[in-house]
């Protein structure tokens, strides 16, 4: 196992008594995939005592210059810790087997879809049993498990044997097709997380209901710095939001007033070739094949312009053969000099790319197998950067792509409605401008990191203060 420090205990400014130490447990910390997660975590580091845990060994491929930094301060596991794994283990079947059985059946014993999970799964059990003497002499008070799966067992089998409470977070895919362990972890856990309405909704009705009363909602905050010459947007378009509790998000926020933004009378088209961009794991739910049709289409009624596709994964990254597909169709729908796939991108590239386009796409879809995607990072990352955006109507993203005030919505799966909305905002300068300066206030409000965190280290404090206070009566 590779660490800074021996303790285990974070190196962040001194804090106030009384606010928990939370360890954050993750299969890789940083990750380039997971930007969100990075900007949650070291903003967490700066208002709570914060350990973050790494189940598998360090990967820092395509991560940002910040990311490698912080990994430094990272309790890194992997194969390296696999003896001090093994001895725990081992010490606990000796001195508690009966629990370490029970416990070992009520999390481990499911029908798995498949040997990937399972295997995740049987790591994280093995290590959770080690991260629970880990963390008992590190002082931890409360776990976080940000992802529902892996992390959650870990957390959950930690929490068992060292008696502390978990917390996780469960969102877009992670509900359906769910692990069939979902139901019992939403159970175990004192507190869960959602990061956006849409979900909150399908976390408190899944299964039986065992999370209802215990779902918060916080959104992710905003990843990358602002934009060149925007320095004080925030700050700015602070002068046009009004307080209120907003219903639908649940927490009391400055939203601003976004106005209707309409078609111009006499509307002046955008200069040629219009840049569009579009980024992403190449997975099933990001609609890819779908903006590949519609840019066929486009071809076809002879609009000039320029797609930039970035992205990459594939069976590489679990995701099986859409790169795959994504090629045939670039081949069958002749789009040769009007779309280029410059493949991953790291997190640093990602202002000079926003900042040289025009439109940004997100074709979400739903896959056959019920997954989703919740409000991908790139869509609030195109809106603070002033893109306009053509989104899909599925799951959480109405929620920031307002059809006519932030952007224009497209039903899933419609090549020729998408195709419809690029060529409409293509076709006029003043429409695009107004549905970007709307996203662009929305974004800096709905996904203020400052905010976000501060919510989020307030709803860890005062629910491990009431779990404390209820362990004690």
């Amino acid at each position: 196992m590779t660490k800074d420090t021996t303790s285990g205990k974070p190196t962040s400014p001194p804090f106030a008594p009384g606010l928990p130490h939370v360890a954050c447990v993750l299969l890789w910390y940083p990750l380039f995939t997971q930007p969100f997660i990075f900007r949650e975590v070291q903003g967490l580091r700066q208002r709570l005592p914060v350990s973050v845990y790494s189940l598998y060994g360090p990967n820092l491929r395509h991560c940002s210059t910040e990311m490698r930094s912080a990994a430094r301060e990272t309790i890194t596991m992997g194969t390296r810790a696999l003896p001090a794994i093994l001895g725990e283990l081992l010490r606990q079947m000796v001195a508690h087997p009966l629990r370490l059985g029970r416990l070992f059946r009520r999390t481990m014993f499911r029908r798995w879809r498949c040997i990937e999970t399972l295997g995740e799964n049987l790591w994280a059990f093995c290590a959770g049993v080690y991260l629970a003497r880990r963390f008992k002499e590190a002082g931890i008070d409360m776990i976080y498990a940000p992802w529902p799966r892996g992390t959650a067992t870990a957390a959950w089998v930690a929490g068992s044997l060292a008696g502390l409470p978990f917390a996780t977070c469960a969102r877009g895919d992670n509900l359906e097709p769910a692990d069939p362990d979902l139901g019992d972890k939403l159970e175990a856990a004192f507190l869960v997380r959602a990061n956006n309405a849409a979900d909150k909704g399908r976390i408190e009705n899944f299964d039986r209901g065992q999370a209802k009363g215990k779902v918060e909602l916080v959104y992710n905050g905003l990843t990358l710095p602002p934009p060149p010459g925007r320095s004080g947007s925030a700050a700015e378009d602070a002068s046009a939001a009004t307080p209120v509790r907003d219903g639908v998000h649940g927490y009391a926020c400055a939203m601003p007033h976004l106005e209707e933004a309409r078609p111009s009378a006499v509307p002046e088209p955008m200069t040629r070739p219009v840049r569009l961009l579009a980024l992403g794991r190449f997975d099933v739910t990001k609609g890819f094949d779908v903006l590949l049709r519609a840019c066929g289409i486009l071809r076809r009624q002879g609009l000039d312009f320029r797609l930039t596709l970035a992205g990459g994964g594939g069976k590489a990254m679990g995701l099986g053969c859409m790169q795959a597909e994504l090629m045939r169709l670039y081949k069958e729908l002749k789009l040769e000099g009007y779309v280029t796939m410059p493949g991953l991108i790291s997190h640093n590239e990602l202002p000079r790319l926003l900042g040289e386009h025009d439109i940004f796409a997100a074709p979400c879809v739903v896959h056959a197998s019920g997954r989703r995607d919740g409000i991908p990072n790139t869509v609030i990352e195109a809106l603070a950067y002033g893109l306009p955006v053509v989104s899909t109507t599925v799951n959480a993203l109405p929620e920031v792509v307002r059809h006519g005030k932030t952007g224009l919505a497209v039903p899933p799966g419609d090549a020729e409605a998408l195709a419809e909305a690029i060529a409409l905002l293509a076709g006029d300068t003043a429409l695009a401008a107004h549905l970007a300066r709307n996203g662009r206030l929305l974004a800096a409000h709905m996904f203020d990191p400052e905010a976000n965190n501060d919510r989020l280290a307030r709803i860890f404090t005062n629910n491990y203060k009431c779990w404390k206070e209820s362990c004690v009566e």
